[in-house]
């Protein structure tokens, strides 16, 4: 039976070479080189997924996947939630099924992302258009041994999601636009509010 259940922490870094270097120098595997991602997040006709922390969620880089995800918990910075997540072969056919079925694009948002694996953990280096994060995914234990071994135990932990961050800094900055994309956010500075902590 497949274990639905993401067990992940996401830390705030000022700089991904140097966490790849020490991944390298650990023996990490690289599992996917660089890759861009393109993600729609949807929501059903009432407006009431994402304020019950649900996504529904299509994803195309190297393949296309429909990925649902529940609100989860958090213990020490570190998420559980439930992940159940399917690979379909069209993209805009899957937009469309979607449709048909009542959910709608909620918004887009964007990434580069390289992952490896170390220890038995997966570990993803992630460049959001508002900056670096890492991603370690695994049981909790073994998360805390990777921090650890790749000298990240200082790095702030951000327990919501990407787009969760993205609109707290919509509100902090008085963004306007809707996409977390690299180019809406190519002239916004957000370097100190993250890595400082003041959001």
């Amino acid at each position: 039976m497949p274990n639905y259940t993401e067990t992940e922490v996401k830390l705030i870094v000022t700089d991904l070479d140097s966490v790849r270097a020490r991944l390298e120098t650990a023996g990490a595997h690289l599992e996917s080189p660089r890759v861009y991602e393109r993600n729609v997040r949807y929501e059903n006709i009432a407006g009431t997924l994402s304020g019950q922390g649900i996504v529904v969620r299509l994803r195309q880089d190297s393949r296309v996947r429909l990925t649902y995800k529940d609100g989860g918990q958090v213990t020490d910075g570190v998420v559980s939630r439930a992940e159940i997540e399917v690979e379909v072969s069209d993209f805009t056919a899957m937009d469309m099924i979607l449709g048909k079925l009542g959910y709608h694009p909620h918004l887009i948002y964007e990434k580069y992302r390289t992952t490896y694996s170390l220890d038995g953990a997966e570990i993803v280096l992630d460049e959001m258009p508002y900056g670096p994060f890492v991603e370690i995914e695994g049981d909790k234990a073994t998360i805390e041994s990777v921090i650890k071994r790749i000298g990240l135990e200082a790095a702030p932990r951000y327990a919501g999601s990407y787009v969760a961050l993205f609109e707290q800094l919509k509100a902090r900055l008085g963004l306007s636009f809707t996409d977390l994309t690299f180019a809406n956010f190519e002239r916004v500075d957000t370097k100190g509010l993250i890595a400082n902590g003041l959001l």
